[in-house]
Formats: C-alpha cells, structure tokens, sequence
C-alpha cells in the first residue's frame, strides 16, 4: 500500500521537496499544503502592460558551486532552458560591485593595485587584511559573531565595512547579533578545518559532486555570475506547480494547516473543517509557525524552534523613463523590526520616499519614477542567531529520539538563498525516501 506524504508550505523549498519525491521510482503519494492562493512564497513577479517586469522578492540565483548546478539541472528538466537570462562574468553588472559608505558610492577593489593599494571606503590596502587573517589563530568559541569574527581575523575596518553590508544584503540583519557557524558555514568551517578562512576557501573541501549538462556546462563557460528568467523568477515555482500536477501530486491551496497530532504512527493533519492523515509529514513553513501547531508532546521541539524569528523586508521596485531597468529597493531588515516590535506601523508611502531618496542620491534618478510598486513581506527572511546550531541539534535530537516521521525544510534552518531552499527540499525528500 502506498504511503502518504504531506508537505506544509508551497514555496520553492516545499516545491523542490515534492518535485522529487514525485520523481523517485517508487514514488509515494504526495499531497502538498499551502495557507495563501498562490504557490512560490517570496518568489513573485509582476509583469507591467509595458514588458518591464517587478521582482516583489528575490531577483537573481547564483550558479556557482554545488548547489547552483543542482537548481539548474532542475531547470533543464522543467524544460526552461530557453527562458533563462543569464549576467554572464563579462557583463558589468557582473564585474561592478559598490558599497555605499559615507554618503558615496565607492567601487570595490579588484585586481592587484586593489589589493596593494589604499582604495576607499578602506583606509589600508586590504593585503594587510589578508596579510592579519593568516597569521590569526584559530577562534576556540563554538560560535560567535560574523562582526566578532570577522574583526578578529580581519580588522575593524573590514568587519564594520564589509561584513556588516554582507549581513545586510543577504540577511536584512546585523552582524553584531548573526551568527557565522549558522550564516556563513563555510568561512567557519575554513577556521577550524585549515586555520586561515583564506587558506581554506583557496583549498575547498575537496569534497565536491561535479554536476553536469549543457545548461551547467555553459554557465561555466559564460562565467555566469547569476541569472533570472523571462517574466520573472516566479516562472521556476510556477513551472513547478505545473509538473506536480501532471504528476498526480495533490495541491491544496488556501487550506492553512491549524494543527498536528500524532496518533499509532499516523500524523493527523488538521485544515479547520477536515483534516489528512499522513505516514510523514516533511515541514517547509517557517519554523516559529510549525512551533505552534505541533503537539504538546513535542514541546521541547517546539521550544527548540520558537526562537527562530524572521525580520520584514520592504520591496519598492521604480521604473523610470529612460532608464534601461528597473530599479529595486530593498528596505528594512533587523532595524524594521525593532519598530515593528515596539508596535510602530510604517505606511508604504514612506518605503517609496526612502527608496526614491535612495536612487536619487546613489544613482542621480532625480525624477518621478513612471511606475511604482511598494510591497511589505512580513517575517520573510530567518535570522541565525547565536546558538542557531544548537537549536537545530536539539531539534534533531528530538526527532531521531521519539522517531517522529517529521522532516524540516526551508530558509529557518540551513540557508536563506533560493538554492539553499531548493536544497533543503530535496533532501527532505531524500531523507523520507530512505526511511520507506
């Protein structure tokens, strides 16, 4: 008799986890949850009457490494090849990078004279930066801050500059408070393994699934720094949703999970007016929501996933006349949400007037932009905390110990990007793969 798996959450790491498990040869049934109308979570698009399309949440994937070439792979199976537009390494938007310090916008340094000389917002040529990392030793802390980290091995300057933009850009957080074991394992890793973070990105871990196909094979050539597809990114969970139905897997949308029980080895998965009994549950919601619908016998799980919070993020994409793109503003983060918690409510029109202020001053658009569109993702990015790690273990833990056929998934745990999200759902499925 077939099994049954259900899997909470219709974003790309809920998708990916039901892409293959409904590709596996003995493939179980599959029926896949999702509380809102539409499936692809942050990935929305919005196509203008004019062509010109708004990214609402992520705008580009990364190819490189591993996980990269997965996504692609994935690409090709979906047959979107033929939609993808690649930023190939020769594009300057693929070989400029700014930080904007200071009230300016300063070019990051490349090449040698980079690294040899002085370049602002730096004071220092960066080799003595290079030059500190070598000779530090390695931390003896389980974890500490990226800010902590990065000043011990790199200097102030590098940490308060760099790092701190790094944190903002990718996590909407501040790296006074992220940890760097949960968001940047490879730079702790680097530490503990070779001593220098430097030595050990230079050397890899010499562990790497070499991945394959034409899609693979020409984003190495072309050096694709990243790539987006036409009419947006929501086309790859889109096409998604697609191939899942084809493949008999079962979509239930606007049916928001109000809780779960588990009764002689069955999940009882609660939708309000009915409720789905499943063999394994794999969760690709946010963590702090799947601590609130579990069972008070799984209280320590909850306890251990409860703290894992998300902070809001502002998107507010412009399109001005005359330029050549539009132009996207992304808005608050880990300083958004101390407001947010102190009960203050910012109007959209607000994010608009920081955003215009902001291309104006960065990028001379001093002009009304023709078309706007301002939209507020509550609690969409997770935030790895000191003791991240050690939540995960204890939740871990706790699964392996009472052997609940409960699986986690998604950017609360292991990786915020869309590639880390794809990841995590299919090892999800390959996890229940095993265990049936």
């Amino acid at each position: 008799m077939s099994r049954t798996v259900v899997v909470l959450g219709g974003g790309i790491s809920g998708l990916a986890a039901c892409y293959h498990l409904s590709r596996a040869p003995r493939s179980p049934k599959v029926v896949l949850i999702e509380a809102s109308q539409r499936l692809g979570g942050w990935i929305r698009s919005v196509r203008r009457e004019d062509g010109a399309v708004f990214e609402l949440g992520p705008r580009g994937i990364r190819p490189a490494g591993e996980l990269g070439a997965r996504t692609l792979l994935m690409v090709s199976e979906l047959g979107l090849d033929s939609a993808i537009l690649p930023v190939p390494g020769n594009h300057p938007a693929a070989q400029n990078r700014f930080l904007y310090v200071g009230g300016a916008l300063h070019p990051l340094p490349t090449g040698l004279r980079g690294l040899f000389f002085p370049a602002p917002p730096f004071s220092k040529p960066l080799f003595w930066a290079g030059l500190r990392e070598l000779i530090t030793p390695r931390g003896l802390e389980p974890d500490e801050t990226v800010h902590s980290f990065a000043e011990r091995r790199l200097g102030s300057e590098v940490a308060s500059i760099a790092m701190d933009s790094l944190c903002r850009g990718v996590f909407a957080g501040d790296s006074r408070v992220l940890s760097v074991r949960s968001c940047f394992p490879s730079l702790f890793k680097a530490e503990q393994t070779h001593r220098s973070m430097l030595l050990g990105l230079l050397l890899g871990s010499g562990q790497s699934l070499l991945l394959d196909s034409p899609l693979i094979s020409q984003a190495r050539a072309e050096r694709w720094s990243q790539w987006s597809l036409r009419g947006g990114l929501e086309t790859l969970p889109q096409a998604l949703g697609a191939h899942l139905i084809s493949q008999g897997v079962t979509i239930l949308k606007g049916q928001p999970v109000c809780g779960l029980n588990f009764h002689l080895g069955k999940w009882q998965v609660s939708l309000g007016d009915s409720s789905l009994e499943a063999d394994h549950v794999i969760s690709a919601i946010p963590a702090t929501v799947l601590s609130k619908l579990l069972p008070s016998e799984a209280a320590p799980l909850a306890q251990a996933l409860a703290p894992i919070r998300a902070v809001s993020v502002a998107v507010v994409n412009l399109q001005y006349l005359g330029a050549h793109l539009p132009v996207q503003v992304m808005l608050g983060g880990s300083w958004l949400q101390a407001l947010e918690d102190g009960g203050q409510t910012l109007p959209q029109e607000l994010f608009q007037q920081q955003a215009q202020e902001a291309v104006a001053t960065q990028l001379g658009l001093k002009k009304s932009p023709s078309q706007s569109l301002v939209s507020l993702h509550k609690s969409c990015i997770p935030q790895y905390t000191l003791g991240h790690w050690q939540r995960l273990e204890a939740a871990a833990q706790f699964l392996a110990n009472h052997q609940l056929p409960l699986t986690l998934a998604g950017a609360s745990y292991e990786g915020v990007s869309v590639n880390d999200c794809i990841e995590s759902g299919r090892r999800a499925s390959a996890h229940v793969l095993k265990e049936f």
